[in-house]
Parts: C-alpha cells; sequence; structure tokens
C-alpha cells in the first residue's frame, strides 16, 4: 500500500491563501531530509522541496484564495486544499505507471480527513511521524512563503514578506492603520 501525505500550512493567518501539500514516496526516498516543515530551517525546506519533486512518486501543491476561505470557513478551505493536492499527486503517481496497482491510503495531519477517492485516515502530529506528511508539510510550507513574498511585493507596506500574514502585533497594527490588503481574510479580526 502506497502512503499519500497531507497536510496543509496557513490555516491561522489574517492573510492570504490556505495551501496544501501532499506526497507519495518511494521506499528508497532519503528520509534523513524530512522534519515537520517548522522544524526546519527556510534554507533546508528549499532543499528538500527539489528532493521531493525530483524523487516523489506523486506530489501536489494546492492554494485555496483568501474570498473562498471567507466564503467556506477556514477547515472546510484546509480540507479543499488537501483533496485537490492528494488528486494532483495520486494523478501523477497513475500518469507514471509506477504504482503497479498498488492501493493508495491517504494520512492528513491533524483530526480531520479530506474527502478524497480513497481510504484516508487522520492522524495528529502526522507531520512529525510520517516521511510522507512531512513532504507535504514541507511543500505546503514553501509553497505558501513563496507566495506571501511575492505579496509583499504587491503590497510592501503590510510586510508579508517578514511575517507571510500571521497575526503579528505589526501586522495588526498596518492593518487598523490603513485598513486590510486585497488578500485579507475578512472574516478573520485583526483588531
Amino acid at each position: 500500500m502506497l502512503i499519500c501525505g497531507t497536510d496543509e500550512a496557513g490555516r491561522g493567518p489574517l492573510a492570504g491563501p490556505v495551501t496544501a501539500g501532499a506526497a507519495i514516496l518511494p521506499d528508497d526516498f532519503p528520509i534523513e531530509i524530512l522534519n515537520d516543515s517548522k522544524k526546519l530551517s527556510e534554507k533546508k525546506r528549499i532543499e528538500a522541496v527539489a528532493i521531493i519533486k525530483e524523487k516523489a512518486l506523486g506530489w501536489g501543491i494546492a492554494n485555496i484564495d483568501p474570498s473562498i476561505i471567507d466564503e467556506i470557513n477556514i477547515l472546510q478551505a484546509s480540507l479543499l486544499a488537501m483533496k485537490q493536492a492528494c488528486e494532483k499527486a495520486i494523478t501523477m503517481l497513475d500518469n507514471s505507471n509506477l504504482s503497479d496497482g498498488e492501493p493508495i491510503h491517504v494520512i492528513a495531519d491533524g483530526n480531520k480527513v479530506p474527502n478524497v477517492r480513497c481510504e484516508a485516515e487522520a492522524l495528529i502530529k502526522a507531520d512529525a511521524k510520517i516521511p510522507a506528511v512531512m513532504a507535504a508539510s514541507i511543500l505546503a510550507k514553501t509553497a505558501r512563503d513563496a507566495i506571501m513574498v511575492e505579496y509583499d511585493k504587491k503590497y510592501p507596506e503590510y510586510g508579508y514578506a517578514q511575517h507571510k500574514g500571521y497575526p503579528t502585533k505589526a501586522h495588526r497594527e498596518i492593518c487598523k492603520k490603513i485598513g486590510p490588503s486585497p488578500i485579507q481574510r475578512k472574516t478573520f479580526s485583526y483588531k
């Protein structure tokens, strides 16, 4: 049975997307490069992403925009991102002919399961225990951080490159002073 790990980044910020990653790793993947994305330096995450994208049997990244988060809520948006990331990883695997028809089992970090087309389970702290989920965590965080750095170029006064949209004191204060940016989650309070 192949494991498709999935995790999200960006549930807590006041701005920007929620991003999910998914990864299906081969047995010979160098798992020593993996860890919970929050425990790796940015440099180590970027190095790991290159190896994950090169060696994974399948991988995917999905982003859900702030407007959708406001519409369906952050939990549903996180699960939707995980579902989309898993679909991309599984489709990549299917298209590679590397699966030999092996069943796929999705493991999602947390206590909720995305609605995917195969068996799935939720596992709290999976991003610190299951290599495929660690890889997914790294993909999600690195992709979301890159998005927020791009938004920083568009809206430099908000400091997105530094805090990535999280509710820091500086982020809250600039929102109070000049109002929310176009990527602000309107259902999240910055006051």
